[in-house]
């Protein structure tokens, strides 16, 4: 238990410390908040543009830490050796893992209390109270998860510079289509339906259903959430390379 918590403190603290993953942490997402809520670049739903984007945007937090900042940071360190050291430690795969993820979590609810903060100083109203908020909260630990599992791996199986034009590409796609910046009703039907079973879609539709006032998510939304969660770090611990 100790080295598990050492590791993740150790995680968060180099999260924080590192510029270029601040940048996709906090800056991109708040950027794209203020930006896509003052200037009308995309056609959203009626009403408050921030209404439609700030849940969004918390969906993005999401897959910018749980995907991209953690695959590219853990592919680097299997690529310069660290993995490996720790991999003999008394920390094990299992551990390593978690303190991962942990970490990502921690990250997460420091990046939701800012994004949540500059949505409110733009004017969004959330809806559902504290039930919204609970539905909200779980699907993004959910969501969490799945993507943190697909992150890994991406980092334990590709070279460190493989994975991270991976990484980044992945996350482009998945910012354009999967319902956080563009509505997924304004997609192709069939490619609508075959991109709500992603984590990071069934995700965003959770948060919006809750806290924009649309109700309870599909069941279909939470299915492909559990899912993602339970087997994507799964896979991703059985067949994670540490050299």
């Amino acid at each position: 238990m100790k080295a598990w918590w050492a590791q993740t403190r150790a995680e968060v603290r180099m999260t924080i410390q590192r510029g270029e993953t601040l940048l996709l942490t906090l800056g991109i997402p708040v950027g794209l908040l203020i930006f896509f809520s003052l200037v009308k670049v995309t056609t959203l739903p009626a009403g408050r543009r921030v209404d439609f984007l700030a849940p969004g945007i918390l969906a993005l937090c999401v897959l910018s830490t749980s995907l991209v900042a953690l695959s590219i940071a853990t592919g680097f360190e299997r690529s310069y050796g660290v993995l490996r050291r720790l991999h003999v430690t008394p920390l094990g795969r299992p551990r390593l893992i978690a303190a991962k993820m942990t970490g990502v979590l921690v990250t997460e609810v420091l990046q939701v209390v800012v994004l949540v903060g500059v949505a409110l100083a733009l004017g969004w109203q959330p809806h559902g109270g504290i039930g919204a908020a609970g539905q909200s909260a779980l699907a993004l630990v959910l969501g969490s998860a799945g993507c943190a599992g697909i992150g890994l791996l991406l980092a334990g199986r590709l070279r460190a510079e493989v994975n991270l034009a991976a990484s980044n590409g992945l996350y482009l796609l998945l910012l354009l289509f999967s319902g956080i910046v563009v509505p997924l009703s304004a997609l192709p039907s069939a490619l609508r339906d075959a991109i709500v079973w992603l984590p990071s879609a069934a995700m965003a539709d959770v948060v919006h259903h809750a806290l924009g006032g649309g109700g309870a998510a599909s069941l279909r939304d939470w299915l492909a959430l559990v899912a993602w969660a339970l087997v994507a770090p799964l896979f991703a611990a059985r067949t994670f390379r540490f050299d």
